[in-house]
Order: structure tokens, then C-alpha cells, then sequence
């Protein structure tokens, strides 16, 4: 905690000063931005500096394997969902970015099953994700992990258009879906194509 105070300190010194009117304006007109994320709660992994965005332009969820389950409206708890719902009917964000990345703890845990002290929650919030991977399971072993990466990014896709306010607004062309893959080791960032492949994205 010593050291989260004291990046709060630098925050103030140097940061707040300079954007502290775009806070004001976020706190008085309220938030419009300009992407929704759905990425993994991996602290390696940050999509406001991946992006290099600033604040208010990203609506990011962030959780295990950046999984969005089925459309599924039956009462019970769905924190992911609920952000969701948030991000396209209420801020009604132009574009959704599901990004996977290298090295996935969550995917990894899908792969050779997760141990016993993660059996609350883990277990059960990965199981949704059998089939990528089952089709991550048909490649060599070493290849296994990226495939199984990309996959889940493949089945949040299929996910997110059994919302009907996700699907009702895509096929207005009113919001675009967007796979995408991050290297944590190189920092090389992949799009998946209308193909159904990952081309790794070359900046202007």
C-alpha cells in the first residue's frame, strides 16, 4: 500500500495539474467513450496504456481470460454483463475490442485445469470456455496456448451477439466488434481479420 500512496503523490504533483480540467469536464458532462474493452484482470496487461488513451475514452471490464458469457438475463449475479449492458445501452460505445493476451494465467488454468484452491470461482468461470479448448486441444501441445488465447477471444465474439442489444446494434451498423491479441512479451498487438486470423497490427 506504501507504494500505491506514494504513486498517488506523483499522481498529484505532476499528472492531476496538467489534467485536471478534463477531469472537471468528465466529473460535469459526464463519460463518452469512444471504446469498450474487454480485456483480462492480468495486472500485466493495461489497456489504457496499450492504447495510450486518456481518461474517459475507454470503458474497459476486466476478468479472468476476458470471457463475456452467453446472453443469460435469469436473476442471478453477472458483473460482466451488467458492465455490458452499461457500455452499450447506456453509453452506447461505437466499438467493442475483446483483447486476449500472451501468457493468459486463465487460459492456462483451462488447459491443464485449474488446482484445487481455485475451485470457488475459477473452475466454473472458465468452464464456459471448453470449446476453445477443445478446438485449441486439436494443435500440438506447443501451440496450445496462443490457440486457445485466440479462441477465447473467438468465443466472446459468439458471446456478445447472443445480447440482442449487442446484435440489434451491430447489424445497424451502429457498434463494431473487434477481435484483438496482445504480446506482453514483444508488445506486438494482432487484429483478428474477416478470415478468422490474427495480423499483427503495424502502426502509421
Amino acid at each position: 500500500m506504501d507504494r500505491m500512496i506514494a504513486g498517488y503523490g506523483r499522481f498529484r504533483q505532476s499528472a492531476w495539474p496538467d489534467r485536471r480540467r478534463l477531469f472537471e469536464t468528465l466529473a460535469t458532462d459526464g463519460q463518452a467513450p469512444r471504446a469498450l474493452v474487454i480485456s483480462c484482470a492480468d495486472s500485466r496487461v493495461d489497456p489504457g496504456m496499450i492504447f495510450d488513451a486518456a481518461p474517459g475514452e475507454l470503458f474497459v471490464v476486466r476478468n479472468v481470460a476476458n470471457l463475456i458469457p452467453p446472453y443469460a438475463p435469469d436473476g442471478a449475479l453477472h458483473g460482466t454483463s451488467a458492465a455490458l449492458e452499461f457500455a452499450v445501452r447506456v453509453l452506447k460505445v461505437p466499438d467493442v475490442l475483446v483483447m486476449g493476451h500472451g501468457l493468459c494465467g486463465g487460459v492456462r488454468a483451462l488447459l491443464e485445469g485449474p488446482p484445487p484452491e481455485l475451485s470457488d470461482f475459477i473452475a466454473p468461470w472458465i468452464s464456459q470456455a471448453v470449446r476453445a479448448r477443445e478446438r485449441a486441444m486439436a494443435h500440438p501441445e506447443s501451440e496450445r496456448q496462443l490457440i486457445c488465447e485466440q479462441e477465447t477471444v473467438r468465443l466472446t465474439l459468439d458471446n456478445l451477439m447472443t445480447f440482442p442489444w449487442v446484435k440489434a446494434r451491430v447489424a445497424a451498423g451502429e457498434m463494431r466488434l473487434t477481435g484483438g491479441h496482445f504480446d506482453i512479451r514483444t508488445g506486438v498487438l494482432s487484429l483478428l481479420n474477416r478470415d478468422g486470423t490474427f495480423e499483427t497490427v503495424i502502426p502509421d
